[in-house]
């Protein structure tokens, strides 16, 4: 991890000092601000590609579909396997 800056370092302890919910609502202005700058060129594209494939296999039979239930139920049966 690169090391911060003086200036970094002073504003990671004042937002340390903020409560949980202060704290929270920073984490999400600093992450929208991430996300603020223009798509990479072709990026809306390409995504609109990669569902129109995703559809299409769908429809096809091509992939098995699985329930969110599902899912969790596995998920949960992995986590507690993992944890012996």
């Amino acid at each position: 991890m690169a090391e911060m800056t003086p200036q970094v370092s002073e504003v990671l302890e004042k937002a340390l000092a903020l409560s949980t919910r202060e704290r929270g609502l920073l984490i999400d202005h600093l992450i929208e601000s991430l996300d603020a700058g223009p798509a990479e060129q072709g990026a809306d594209e390409a995504w609109d590609e990669e569902i129109k494939r995703r559809i299409d296999d769908i429809r096809s039979g091509k992939v098995e579909m699985i329930s969110g239930e599902d899912v969790r139920r596995r998920l949960a049966a992995r986590l507690l396997n993992a944890g012996k």
